[in-house]
């Protein structure tokens, strides 16, 4: 993707925005397709950023210019700059954990949903290049998921139920 081009940007922050809102009202109606759909934004997102570090490392320079704090910017610019494909793919093993974490229960999702909500913080700085506001939208989304917890694996969702009382 070429982020000088405005008109990428501009569709990629949009439609970012537009599934953040989806995803924040699937959390509070509808939680198992919500989780589902964290599971499948985080592990797209650490699949990509595992191949993205290693195939273009570079890339990842320019979330520098989107960013809105000079901390931010001086920090991609240096440390992370000079170990970009070492860093991202800690980031992306995160992300793949985080994925994981949303079809499973317990401590193991509350967990996963923490995860998901700082890292989802972390990244709000990096402007246009986060989809900034959408991270912010995630991360509630996953705060509603976190209070009402996951009793059960998504999987179990599907079981049909057995019906009490019959011998």
């Amino acid at each position: 993707m070429d982020y000088t081009d405005q008109t990428i940007m501009l569709t990629g922050y949009i439609i970012s925005n537009l599934v953040a809102l989806l995803m924040l009202w699937f959390s509070r109606r509808k939680p198992v397709t919500a989780r589902a759909l964290f599971f499948l934004l985080f592990v797209w997102a650490g699949v990509t950023n595992a191949t993205t570090s290693i195939s273009t490392p570079g890339v990842y320079l320019e979330y520098a210019d989107f960013t809105f704090l000079p901390f931010y910017k001086s920090i991609i610019l240096g440390f992370f700059g000079r170990n970009i494909t070492v860093i991202v793919m800690c980031i992306a093993i995160c992300q793949l954990l985080i994925g994981v974490s949303m079809i499973l229960k317990g401590v193991i999702f509350k967990l996963g949903c923490i995860g998901g909500i700082l890292f989802l913080i972390g990244i709000t700085p990096l402007g246009v290049g986060s989809g900034a506001p959408a991270t912010l939208t995630w991360a509630v989304g996953l705060y509603l998921l976190y209070r009402r917890g996951a009793k059960n694996y998504w999987w179990s969702s599907f079981r049909k139920q057995q019906p009490s009382g019959i011998i």
